[in-house]
């Protein structure tokens, strides 16, 4: 939760309830989580999955890693809740088009669908490869074209649906790493999630964005590799600094904003964007004076 809260870093926060969820399905995309699979921590798409399946929706999480998507689902089973994952590459047409039906043939529709895949790779223009650049275009915004270009038919024949896509705020601003095709994909999110969220308002489908900033998740021990020399413990600092309330968000509140924007209870919010991050882009980068 957040430092208000008065919570330690990784605290489960309490769960809104959303019994609009109840029986909606949702295909979730990145459902596994980076780094190893003992870590008792919830990466975002995780965590998001566990909202939504304590909501008692029907979620069908897709990751390129089948290991890793099933232990999520373990870790949700243990909740006494079930998901249904399957294996898929989200930046290849024919497996999203296959992992779409397999959605579709079990539960009939699709209500939401949550794009939350991702990766950071280090480097400005001049340092930067083609092929890195490349595949930080396939996976971070390709990925979010393939599974809106072929749900998006399927939630205006339905006349519902509800999208959330997921960013970060190296799509808003320069967050102190070099990562320019990261937060030109990013960036790239949020423009197309507006842009096709006024074509679709009147079809009946919402899509916003989600933009987390620096949340404290497995995914925190892969960075501090490529960015920190493997210093996990100064990397982590230096975010907690960073952050204007004190220190990084975690998995939970990146999961509590998307399940609101996939319920109801945002019915008349579309081509927006909430941005999770603890005041980091509302903030000059000078720290705030310290209270008595």
């Amino acid at each position: 939760m957040s430092a208000t809260d008065n919570q330690p870093l990784g605290a489960e926060p309490l769960m809104a309830n959303y019994p609009d969820l109840r029986g909606k399905v949702v295909f979730l995309t990145g459902v596994g989580q980076t780094g190893s699979l003992e870590n008792p921590m919830w990466g975002n798409g995780a965590c998001t999955a566990r909202f939504l399946a304590a909501q008692d929706a029907h979620v069908f999480g897709v990751d390129i890693n089948l290991e890793a998507a099933e232990r999520t689902k373990k870790r949700i089973a243990a909740d006494g809740k079930d998901i249904r994952v399957t294996q898929a590459d989200v930046t290849k047409a024919d497996q999203v088009v296959r992992a779409l039906s397999e959605c579709v043939k079990r539960f009939g529709r699709i209500d939401i669908l949550v794009n939350d895949v991702g990766r950071s790779e280090p480097g400005g223009p001049a340092e930067i490869t083609e092929e890195v650049w490349d595949e930080q275009m396939d996976i971070n915004l390709k990925s979010v074209y393939l599974t809106c270009h072929n749900i998006l038919p399927i939630m205006e024949k339905q006349g519902s649906g509800a999208i959330v896509n997921v960013a970060s705020i190296a799509g808003l601003r320069y967050i102190g790493k070099p990562q320019v095709a990261y937060s030109a994909t990013k960036s790239a999110v949020i423009q197309f999630t507006k842009a096709t969220a006024v074509i679709y308002a009147a079809k009946g489908v919402r899509l916003n964005v989600v933009v987390p900033g620096l949340m404290y998740t497995p995914l925190v021990t892969v960075l501090s590799a490529k960015y920190a020399n493997g210093d996990h413990e100064g990397f982590v600092a230096k975010r907690h600094r960073a952050v204007p309330m004190g220190q990084q968000g975690t998995s939970w509140d990146v999961a509590s904003a998307i399940t609101f924007l996939a319920s109801s209870q945002s019915r008349y919010i579309t081509g927006q964007k909430i941005v999770v991050d603890g005041g980091i882009t509302s903030s000059t980068g000078v720290p705030p004076p310290a209270t008595e």
